[in-house]
């Protein structure tokens, strides 16, 4: 199937380029209307994400809205390259996105001056740390994050002491891989284990059925729990100058860390779009939550990525 056809087909147009020596596989959905060129967005989706998961329901719909959008496997997860496998590095996540923003920037159909960045789950955190840096990131939008600060690792984990020994867990298993070549994994989630990547019953209901149709691999390298536990995002959120959508809710991840974020971003060009009852999981396949999101974000970019009337006036 020939790129054209497979971007009729909904699949988007296959695209590679290189992040840091490693290739990267995405799928662009061009704009599919406007003069000249389009405004572009580059997507990040959550922890152990592929791009067929969350991001391909964005990008459809944002290119339907008039964005180039640019949606791919970071580093270490599905088509793309890295050793080991399923190893989760949100540093690694930021330089991706840097990488997959300027791809955009080069486009011939790509406005260079028009590029956004939209982050989801833990994606947020990695989209505002790779834009309060990037100077061809012009806006950015975060959906349903799970925003990383310590404070929200206690309340994720369990407490200080399961934060504690995960760390130190994954710090014995990055030695061993450094010493010896060997990645020790646990399953990425499970019904009832808590020492897997993603403990949880409703993120296994959701990511399980995925596995099942052998579409995500469902492995967790604990090494990566070394690169992970260091990270944060409340420091680069507070010095985001760039305007900001956020949309959380109250059945959302951790909406106290939400608002810990929000409330830090300096820039009063903000907006936090609140959606009480709509749970987590419901922004990743729910369609009518999904439109409305990305009603949202579309607007937002709108407003600032010009020229052009919002989507509201």
């Amino acid at each position: 199937m020939t790129s054209e056809n497979q971007a009729i087909a909904g699949l988007g147009e296959r695209v590679t380029y290189d992040s840091h020596g490693e290739m990267i596989v995405g799928r662009l959905f061009p704009a599919a209307f406007g003069d000249g060129q389009a405004p572009g967005v580059a997507i990040l989706g959550p922890m152990t994400f592929q791009k067929e998961q969350l991001p391909v329901q964005y990008a459809r719909r944002l290119a339907q809205y008039g964005f180039t959008a640019l949606i791919f496997d970071p580093r270490y997860r599905g088509e793309s390259g890295g050793e080991p496998r399923c190893y989760e590095n949100p540093t690694a996540k930021v330089e991706d996105l840097n990488a997959a923003v300027r791809l955009l920037a080069g486009r011939a159909d790509v406005d260079p001056s028009r590029l956004a960045v939209l982050g989801a789950c833990m994606g947020s955190s990695s989209a505002i740390c790779a834009a309060v840096d990037n100077p061809l990131v012009k806006v950015v939008a975060t959906v349903a994050g799970h925003y990383r600060d310590h404070a929200t690792d206690v309340a994720w984990l369990g407490g200080e002491e399961a934060v504690a020994e995960r760390l130190a867990r994954g710090r014995e298993a990055k030695e061993k891989y450094d010493a010896t070549g060997e990645v020790e994994y646990v399953p990425g989630v499970d019904f009832a284990r808590t020492d897997v990547g993603m403990p949880g019953e409703p993120v296994w209901s959701w990511y399980q059925l995925w596995a099942d149709q052998g579409l995500w691999e469902n492995r967790y390298a604990v090494m990566s729990d070394a690169a992970l536990l260091p990270f944060e995002g409340i420091s680069a959120a507070a010095r985001l100058t760039k305007p900001y959508l956020m949309i959380h809710s109250d059945e959302s991840a951790f909406p106290d860390a939400a608002r810990r974020h929000f409330a830090v971003v300096p820039t009063h060009d903000k907006y936090l779009q609140w959606e009480a009852q709509t749970r987590h999981l419901q922004f990743y396949d729910d369609p009518p939550v999904i439109d409305r999101a990305v009603f949202a974000i579309a607007d937002w970019f709108s407003r600032h990525l010009g020229p052009g009337e919002s989507l509201r006036s």
